[in-house]
């Protein structure tokens, strides 16, 4: 593991996005309810999302500085995208929310983790 990430940018943008998340979450907005109802996500737990998003953006820009953060947090979002690809397969959700974003945030979070903090 390197002292600091290097590059800072990729962990920067991946903060960013999971706020986007998070705000995206807190209606939630259309799309990401209709994720929710497609895997058969129970409402009653709809509000965690947001703050687990939150967390993660918190996670990582605290681990610019705190890189085993960092690490724990960009590797804890490869088991959240990992757990939903899982769940949008058992549920034979094969679209967009499966390939387009479980899947492509997967890759984006390993791709940070591996170039970014160097594991």
């Amino acid at each position: 593991m390197r002292a600091l990430p290097d590059p800072v940018w990729p962990v920067v943008v991946l903060a960013l996005v999971q706020v986007g998340d998070g705000v995206l979450c807190l209606g939630p907005v259309r799309f990401v309810r209709e994720c929710f109802e497609g895997v058969g996500f129970p409402r009653a737990w709809w509000w965690v999302t947001p703050p687990v998003k939150f967390a993660a953006a918190a996670g990582l820009v605290v681990g610019v500085w705190v890189p085993w953060l960092g690490v724990v947090t960009v590797w804890a979002l490869v088991l959240y995208f990992l757990l939903a690809i899982f769940t949008h397969v058992r549920a034979r959700d094969f679209g967009r929310n499966l390939f387009l974003n479980a899947a492509g945030m997967l890759v984006i979070c390993v791709l940070v983790a591996l170039y970014s903090f160097g594991l």
